[in-house]
C-alpha cells in the first residue's frame, strides 16, 4: 500500500484543502433538500392493502396516526436469495443502518418497511436481527405503481386527513445513504423542521438541537430546560470557532 507520510502542519493544511469540498457539498445537499421540500404533490387515488401485526392495514394505517410516512421496500419473499432464513443481503445491510425510529417520530414522521413475505416471517426475522421499525406485508399491487417491483426504493409520502400524497422518491445507489435519522428527513416534504432550512413559508419549524431527546424521553414534555442551556452553549462555542 502506497503511504505518504508529512508532519502535523502539512496534514492540517490538507484537510483544510479538502474541507473548503466538503463545505460546499453539505451546502449543495441542503440546497437539494429544500428543491424537495417544493416538489409537486402527487395524489394516490387507489386504495392499497397491506397485512400487519395486528392484521389488515391501509397505506393510511401505516403513517401510524403521523403526517409523513416514509416507506422502504425490502425483498424478503420467495425467490429471493437467502429465503426464508433471511432477506436480500443488500435490503438487510440498509436495514442494520437504521436509526432509532423515535427520533423520526418526534418529527411527526413514520418509517415503515414492506416486502411480500407473511407476517409469520416478517416477525421471526426481525427478532432475529434485532430489527425495530414497523414492517408490513404487501398484498396488491403498490410495489409496482410505486417502482419498487423489481429493485429496492424508499418512497416519502404525506397526509392531509385521508388523503394521502406521493412526495418523493429515492433508489438505486440513492438508498446506499439511507438509514439515518437526517437523510430520512431530507426527503420528506417537510424537512428537517428546523428554523436554518430554506422551507416554504408556513412549515412547521423550530430551534435546531432543542428537539433532540434520548430515544426513550420523547413522551416528556420538551423541550428540556436543561438540554436547551446545554445546547445554546454548544452553539455558541462553534460559533466563536467559526469566527
Amino acid at each position: 500500500m502506497k503511504t505518504h507520510v508529512v508532519s502535523a502542519q502539512q496534514w492540517e493544511a490538507a484537510r483544510q484543502q479538502l474541507l473548503v469540498k466538503e463545505k460546499a457539498m453539505t451546502r449543495a445537499r441542503d440546497a437539494l433538500a429544500a428543491e424537495r421540500r417544493r416538489m409537486p404533490w402527487l395524489a394516490v387515488e387507489k386504495a392499497y392493502a397491506f397485512d400487519g401485526p395486528q392484521g389488515k392495514a391501509s397505506l393510511t394505517d401505516l403513517f401510524d396516526g403521523r403526517r409523513q410516512l416514509i416507506v422502504y421496500r425490502a425483498f424478503f419473499e420467495p425467490g429471493v436469495h437467502g429465503w426464508p432464513e433471511q432477506a436480500c443481503r443488500g435490503c438487510s445491510m440498509l436495514a442494520d443502518q437504521v436509526a432509532h425510529v423515535a427520533h423520526l417520530n418526534a418529527r411527526d414522521t413514520t418509517l415503515a418497511f414492506v416486502s411480500r413475505a407473511p407476517q409469520t416471517d416478517i416477525a421471526r426475522l426481525k427478532a432475529r436481527m434485532g430489527w425495530q421499525m414497523p414492517w408490513y406485508t404487501i398484498t396488491d399491487g403498490f410495489d409496482t405503481d410505486f417502482g419498487v417491483d423489481e429493485w429496492h426504493g424508499t418512497n416519502a409520502f404525506i397526509r392531509d386527513g385521508d388523503k394521502v400524497y406521493r412526495i418523493y422518491f429515492i433508489n438505486n445507489r440513492g438508498d446506499e445513504a439511507m438509514g439515518s435519522t437526517w437523510s430520512y428527513l431530507d426527503m420528506t416534504a417537510l424537512g428537517r423542521q428546523e428554523t436554518w432550512e430554506d422551507s416554504p413559508e408556513g412549515y412547521p419549524q423550530t430551534p435546531p438541537y432543542k428537539w433532540w431527546n434520548w430515544h426513550d424521553s420523547y413522551a416528556a414534555a420538551a423541550p428540556d430546560p436543561k438540554w436547551v442551556e446545554v445546547s445554546d452553549a454548544g452553539e455558541a462555542a462553534m460559533r466563536k470557532r467559526q469566527g
